[in-house]
């Protein structure tokens, strides 16, 4: 096999020129990455990198040069999808690396370098891929390398298949899992609290890649409504997304906001595709993305967008071939709508998505990771990307903790009555979203749900920017809506932070200049009304009883009259049912009375 004829004839659009050190166009991190590689030289190597920075780039980059130097004489690269598998052949192709994306047994073809397998290939077959490591020195490339614990039986088959490779370099650009199966070929180091976590052996987190303009800042829209459902009892129940509530009745209230029969859905959906035309004025192929959650509610926001746009969506329901073409064929073209279910997996490459819609309530940290990193990826400094979201707590927690970097943990301890928020396992997701998708599902699913929607509406409700908060709550299609809706879609990141500062504090004046009449929604900014978590309300409570309790104390009052006085003072229902707005106001009344008796 000869590698060096092959890299004579590298795209000059690809940086991964070999040898590697004639190359002048790696970003900073793939080159850092790979000068600490060179210089070490291990067997395995970790690099953890965000979505949209490059992996795939540094990855082929380093075959490129191990092939030219010898170390290696063939590559095997192991991908989650059949989708990103075809892709890697696709990019390897592009520098001269020829790998075979149909590969199943038996000798491989003389013109080709290597393979590009599924996770789910190689647990079938570990030992077809042990005999060709054993049998030539082997790059194993183990792309998105979390997937190896998604069962038991596929980390135990990397381990057998790829123990005798030469090399093997393993990537990821989302949090790691949040169950605690070790990944093979990653390395866990204790930290002083006792608690193993993965060690990476070079990281290039969202923060640094936005700060190098490498992807795209991320600016997200929240709505809010008032949602009505039926509960399996027969209860009407209704609810303000944002608002503090159970469990239970937050998925029920998310559910019924992505109903497609709702007003809450046609809302975001038309919101979603005016800011998209807003970018395509100077982004003109951009494109947007609905994320859903089953078949049927797909093909529901296709039929709603295409009576928005007069224009039909691509519409990708599972991850077979003829999804793969359309999401190809979407990428290359310049139309504006995809809606999909199951294909947002991590490394599917549309560079030209820039709005997203998260219609789904999967609510791992790991699946919200994968798809806002469908759409950073930056093709040129200034481009925005824009996602809307339900004002759901969790989520947009994420959001605002979207430049932190974390590791795979082991060894989790786990508190008395604490609730874990990532203690969902992507497994469970992966399975919840496998069961939407069944064609079978669709039929019998609607008469076990646990409650029926029954109404929602739409509010604009804050924008989340660099873990900040802007915006006054506005009904949809108003001018205060339209604001935030109509940022240009070419912005440097502190421009981005000017301008929606700017927009609040006009959103703000606005406001006041109107009579209170028609002030008929919660004219309060943003960062005056954090979404309260059910832990925090708790705590609220908690801290009103500690005081009511010492107050009763120093008063010689009950308990319960006090209580009482505070409702009558302050307004609102019992303790038990306040919002965390009227808590507070309860406990600050408590404390003025305290104060006072001294």
């Amino acid at each position: 096999m000869t590698t060096t004829t092959a890299n004579h004839h590298l795209s000059p659009a690809f940086p991964g020129r070999a040898p590697w050190g004639t190359a002048n166009k790696l970003r900073a991190w793939q080159e850092g990455a790979m000068g600490k590689y060179i210089q070490e030289q291990p067997r395995d190597f970790l690099a953890v990198a965000t979505p949209g920075a490059g992996k795939t780039t540094f990855a082929l980059t380093l075959a490129s040069w191990l092939l030219h130097h010898h170390v290696v004489q063939q590559v095997t690269v192991v991908a989650p999808t059949e989708h990103l598998k075809k892709q890697w052949a696709e990019a390897a192709a592009r520098i001269g690396i020829k790998l075979d994306p149909e590969y199943s047994a038996g000798p491989l073809g003389r013109e080709y370098h290597g393979v590009a397998v599924t996770y789910a290939g190689v647990g079938v077959r570990p030992m077809l891929h042990r005999n060709r490591c054993e049998q030539r020195k082997t790059l194993v490339i183990l792309d998105e390398i979390h997937h190896a614990g998604d069962s038991k039986s596929w980390g135990e088959a990397c381990l057998e298949a790829f123990e005798p490779a030469t090399r093997r370099l393993a990537l990821t650009g989302t949090p790691f899992r949040s169950d605690t199966n070790p990944i093979p070929f990653v390395t866990y180091e204790e930290g002083n609290d006792g608690i193993r976590r993965s060690a990476a052996d070079y990281t290039y987190g969202y923060g640094n890649a936005l700060n190098d303009g490498v992807v795209r800042p991320v600016i997200f829209l929240s709505y809010s409504g008032n949602m009505r459902w039926r509960t399996k009892a027969g209860d009407e129940l209704e609810a303000r997304l944002g608002e503090p509530m159970t469990k239970d009745a937050i998925s029920q209230a998310w559910r019924t906001a992505l109903d497609p029969r709702g007003d809450w859905m046609p809302n975001v959906l038309r919101a979603a595709d005016r800011r998209l035309t807003e970018v395509r004025k100077s982004i003109p192929d951009a494109g947007a993305l609905v994320i859903a959650s089953d078949q049927d509610s797909a093909r529901a926001y296709a039929k709603l967008l295409r009576e928005i746009t007069g224009e039909g969506p691509t519409v990708v329901l599972s991850d077979d071939s003829g999804a793969s073409q359309r999401i190809d064929d979407f990428s290359a073209g310049d139309s504006r709508w995809m809606v999909a279910v199951r294909m947002v997996s991590e490394g599917v490459d549309v560079p030209r998505l820039a709005v997203g819609v998260y219609a789904t309530t999967i609510s791992t940290p790991l699946f919200f990771a994968q798809a806002v990193g469908r759409f950073v990826r930056s093709r040129r400094r200034g481009e925005t990307a824009s996602v809307f979201l339900p004002t759901i707590p969790m989520l947009l927690g994420f959001a605002n903790e979207m430049e932190v970097e974390r590791d795979h943990v082991l060894d989790k301890p786990k508190k008395e009555g604490e609730e874990d928020p990532y203690a969902e396992s992507e497994k469970e997701s992966a399975e919840a979203e496998k069961q939407r998708d069944e064609k079978d599902a669709d039929t019998g699913e609607q008469d076990m749900l646990p409650f029926e929607a029954l109404e929602s509406d739409a509010v604009f409700d804050r924008v989340l920017y660099n873990s900040a908060e802007f915006g006054m709550q506005a009904h949809p299609g108003s001018e205060e809506e339209q604001d935030y809706l109509g940022i240009p879609g070419l912005l440097e990141p502190e421009q981005v932070q000017l301008l929606l500062q700017k927009r609040q504090a006009r959103q703000i004046a606005h406001s006041r200049r109107k009579p209170d009449a028609e002030a008929d929604l919660l004219e309060v900014p943003a960062e005056r009304r954090p979404v309260v978590t059910h832990k925090e309300l708790l705590e609220l409570r908690k801290q009103l009883n500690s005081l009511v309790g010492a107050y009763a104390h120093q008063s010689g009052k009950p308990h319960g009259v006090i209580h009482t006085e505070l409702r009558r003072t302050c307004g609102g229902p019992p303790s038990a049912e306040a919002t965390a707005g009227q808590l507070n106001e309860r406990i600050k009344k408590v404390r003025e009375w305290a104060t006072r008796m001294k």
